[in-house]
């Protein structure tokens, strides 16, 4: 099979017909072999009666239901568990998202080497003061902190090699950084793609001005991760070893000065290297202990249920 199509939604039951169609005219104008694979994250308005009318007419259709709303990283993580193409795209269900691009997409992967092709929605029919200005600081933090010369990281629009879905772990609130999470896991091959961004036809949006909040936060979370989630001594115990020695050395120098150098001076309790020494020995102890504790988590963990799937089709 040469694309998968994964297609996570919402409450997006008036515009799956129209989709559907249109991505069954770009497949069998290009000749490719393909699945579309719908991911129902718990919609309430006939999305999935939808979906399964779709699956009938068309065998290529495959459809999750997820027992509730579990959010989008974790509809993405099933649609990439149960993906075959050789190229994994990913659009969101709101049309806003051209199936005129996947062709160029696929190219980008099979015949010039990529292994992730971001969408880039150069120019945006969003409103400027809530999604537009606020979307162009989150994805220049996002380009100083990751490293990944992205202009959009918001774009539904991406196309990956079968391997890169196949490897990584999209879980929380992480699906904005699936490129990040790709080079962290040893994929280099990254680019973008201009592509047609359009006006949402049917329905409102979905994400509030808090996801770009949310954004901010996941961002410092995937560094962290990226850096330390397997060893975290290495950041724990080193700050809590480091505190602690400053703590120890302000001590050595409050008890030589009183027993040699200054006996008859004030009390060690009324100087403020003593406090200095007493919370900083007690802050690099829980440090340390925090590091500890944490690498007994990340040996012993198991992985958790992220969703409970409640129907599947054609899967």
């Amino acid at each position: 099979m040469q694309i998968s199509i994964v297609i996570p939604l919402l409450n997006e039951q008036e515009s799956l017909h129209e989709l559907h169609d249109w991505i069954v005219r770009v497949m069998q104008s290009n000749h490719f072999l393909y699945e579309i694979i719908f991911i129902d994250d718990g919609s309430t308005d006939g999305s999935w009666e939808t979906i399964t009318q779709l699956s009938e007419k068309n065998e290529h259709v495959r459809g999750i239901r997820f027992l509730r709303n579990y959010g989008k990283s974790q509809a993405l993580h099933a649609g990439f568990k149960a993906a075959q193409g050789e190229v994994v795209i990913t659009m969101d269900a709101d049309l806003q998202d051209n199936p005129e691009e996947i062709p160029e997409l696929y190219n980008l992967i099979t015949q010039e080497g990529n292994q992730v092709v971001s969408g880039w929605k150069k120019k945006r029919y969003d409103s400027v003061i809530t999604k537009n200005i606020p979307s162009k600081l989150f994805n220049w933090a996002a380009r100083k902190t990751s490293g990944v010369k992205l202009h959009d990281f918001n774009c539904g629009l991406k196309a990956f090699d079968h391997n890169v879905v196949k490897t990584i772990e999209v879980h929380g609130e992480m699906h904005r950084y699936i490129p990040v999470l790709a080079k962290n896991a040893g994929f280099t091959k990254i680019t973008e793609k201009v592509v047609q961004h359009q006006a949402r036809k049917y329905g409102t949006t979905k994400f509030g001005a808090e996801r770009f909040i949310n954004g901010f936060l996941d961002l410092i979370t995937i560094w962290f991760v990226s850096k330390f989630g397997r060893q975290p001594m290495h950041l724990f115990g080193a700050m809590g070893v480091l505190m602690f020695i400053v703590g120890f050395g302000f001590s050595l120098y409050l008890g030589i000065d009183k027993l040699f150098l200054n006996p008859t001076g004030r009390l060690i309790t009324q100087r403020p290297q003593f406090y200095i020494a007493l919370t900083a020995m007690i802050m690099g102890t829980q440090m340390f202990l925090a590091g500890f504790i944490g690498e007994i988590m990340v040996r012993s963990r198991k992985n958790d249920t992220r969703y409970t799937i409640s129907n599947k089709i054609n899967l």
